[in-house]
């Protein structure tokens, strides 16, 4: 009897833990990229990535990234985002300024639907991240890592797809971040 109990018991505990590590996971942080192609739900690595986070989330409550194709798409590698521009070579963070690295030894590029800023070298990011397709442990310590897909990986399946001119991977037909919607901001207060 104490036996069956005990299952009982330890199954509820473990179901519990469960539900409270997704509503932990959920109160950390997570926004959702609605595309024109379907969306993407991203955890943000808010304690580990501070100053990045705070100004992805701001750059998402105002509306910034509405609108950002995906600019360069490169299969098997990364698709990137985030310049209002939509050429590559725009954006700006919510300092107007680049600003600093969060390199973590913890975050590695080793998994597919990774997501981190973009840059053009040290201490140079701005607006513009990219998602991986694939690990890509060279990119280690060089960019921030602050997120990871945690749905939407058959958009992300999509956006791979998609057909890019072979000299610059720019997709043949624009495809855009239509809006974000911001489930959880801890930096919020």
């Amino acid at each position: 009897m104490n036996r069956g109990r005990s299952f009982v018991n330890d199954w509820y505990i473990t179901r519990q833990l469960r539900l409270d590590l997704n509503l932990f996971t959920e109160v950390l942080s997570s926004v959702t990229l609605h595309t024109d192609i379907g969306d993407i739900k991203i955890e943000l690595f808010c304690e580990l990535c501070p100053k990045t986070c705070e100004n992805f989330l701001a750059l998402c409550a105002t509306d910034y990234y509405n609108g950002c194709i995906f600019h360069r798409n490169i299969k098997g590698f990364i698709v990137q985002t985030g310049d209002p521009l939509n050429t590559g070579k725009g954006g700006t963070s919510i300092w107007n300024r680049k600003f600093e690295d969060e390199f973590k030894e913890e975050l590695k590029h080793n998994a597919r639907g990774l997501v981190s800023m973009a840059n053009n070298g040290p201490n140079t990011n701005g607006s513009q991240f990219f998602i991986s397709y694939a690990p890509q442990p060279h990119l280690d310590l060089k960019y921030t890592l602050f997120g990871r897909v945690i749905d939407g990986l058959d958009t992300l399946e999509q956006l791979e797809k998609l057909p890019v001119n072979p000299k610059n991977f720019k997709p043949l037909t624009d495809t855009r971040i239509n809006s974000v919607t911001i489930h959880a901001n801890p930096l919020a207060a």
